[in-house]
Parts: structure tokens; sequence; C-alpha cells
């Protein structure tokens, strides 16, 4: 449990392979004490996605807490471009010259404020007072037409390109990393989750079940969910709560 300021956040983290993939390419990192929850999504098959996504945990997990919001977010956007360098040089000396590359999404908490980072379709909401409010946008094709106005959400979730994504760690040299800052409030829950939880989860039935019981009591009744609709990706939750 981890107290800045008057709040206390609570927090549970699961990752699962799936029911059709052979090799979990997410990967999770519940890092409460320094007050930073992230979920990356690699891409680019084995040896290659799961590296990605490894590579991006790995990196963040050694940020230490700080009394410095502005310390803390340079410091996982500069190892999210480090990590971003890193794996760009390892594509380009494999045989194959294949992408290594992941999705994340990121949340820092610091004192009564929340910071989201993100590239990809990764996502993080929130529920507050009831009311669900999905926090980041997706850099993806299918996001990129609804905002243009020329399909729906729900076209977009059955369009033949919904997997195709325009931003992601790994994938370019010119990395730009979206940033958003918002209050927090007591009783704010928030979820970060890879695609393969809302590729078969609607957010209406989401908004219900994050507020189940614990974070943590929530966390596996969206995993369970998931898994039971036959969980065709790997699927990753975290559930945070702010006291």
């Amino acid at each position: 449990m981890l107290n800045t300021e008057g709040f206390n956040w609570t927090s549970y983290a699961r990752t699962n392979v799936g029911k059709v993939r052979k090799i979990n390419e997410d990967s999770v990192l519940d890092h409460g004490d320094a007050g930073i929850w992230v979920v990356a999504d690699g891409m680019g098959g084995h040896a290659a996605g799961d590296v990605a996504s490894n590579s991006i945990v790995d990196s963040i997990a050694k940020i230490n807490a700080s009394e410095d919001a502005n310390e803390l977010v340079s410091a996982v956007e500069n190892s999210l471009l480090e990590v971003n360098e890193d794996l760009i040089q390892q594509a380009s000396e494999r045989t194959d010259r294949q992408t290594m590359g992941s999705t994340v999404s990121v949340l820092v908490a610091f004192h009564k404020k929340c910071f989201s980072l993100w590239a990809g379709d990764s996502r993080t909401y929130r529920v507050r007072n009831g009311q669900l409010q999905r926090m980041t946008c997706d850099h993806s094709k299918v996001q990129d037409l609804v905002d243009d106005g020329l399909i729906t959400e729900e076209e977009a979730e059955r369009h033949p390109e919904a997997n195709v994504i325009t931003r992601a760690i790994g994938a370019s040299r010119n990395l730009y990393i979206d940033l958003d800052m918002y209050d927090v409030k007591a009783g704010d829950r928030y979820m970060l989750c890879s695609d393969g939880l809302y590729k078969e989860v609607k957010e209406e039935e989401m908004a219900d079940l994050i507020c189940q019981g614990s974070p943590e009591e929530a966390c596996n009744a969206l995993v369970e969910l998931t898994l039971e609709r036959g969980s065709r990706d790997n699927v990753t939750v975290i559930v945070i709560q702010a006291d």
C-alpha cells in the first residue's frame, strides 16, 4: 500500500496467456512503492514481442520514488525512450530484421495527481462515482478513422484493420509518448489493460466489474470473464484504488 499526501493506494495486477496464444507477450508492473503501474503488450512474435514488453517493465521497475513530480514523470518518459532506441538497435541486428515493439500504458500517482503516459492501444480507464471514463486514446488505424468521423466505435471493433497500431515502443526512432495529468479524488479506481481485455469485455461491463470488491477481486473478475469468453489474445489487467 502506497501513501502519498493523504491517499492510500492499493493495487493488484494479473496477466494470462489466454486460450489461443502459446506465448504471453504482455508484461505487467505493479510498482506501487514508487507509485507507478505499467501494462505493455508486445508485438513481433516470440523472441521479439515478449522481449520488447519485458524490456519496458524491467527498465521502469528500476525507477525509485521521488518527491518531485516532474522528476518522476521524466524518469518514466526517458526510460521508454531509451528502451525504444535499444529495441530498434536489437531489431537491426536480427537476421530477419523483425520489429521488436510493444504498446504501453503507464499510470503514475503523485500526491493528489495522476499522470498517464502511453503509446499504442493499451489503455487506462477510471471509474469515479460509478462512471467509467477512458483516460487514454488509442494510437491505431481505426481510432484515426473514428476521430475523422469515418466509422463509429462499434464499427471500429469489427474493422479488418482493428489490430493496426500507429505508434509503439520500438517501432520508430521518432517516438512521441502521450502524456496527460488529472486530479485524483478519494474512491477513484483505475484500470490499466491490454487489448486482450477490451476485445472480449464491453466497457459497460467493465464499469461494474472494476468496482467489485477489492482491487484483487475486481482484477480477477475481469480476467476470468475474458478467459470464459475464449480470450483470443493475451490479457493483462491492473486495478488500482485511491482512498
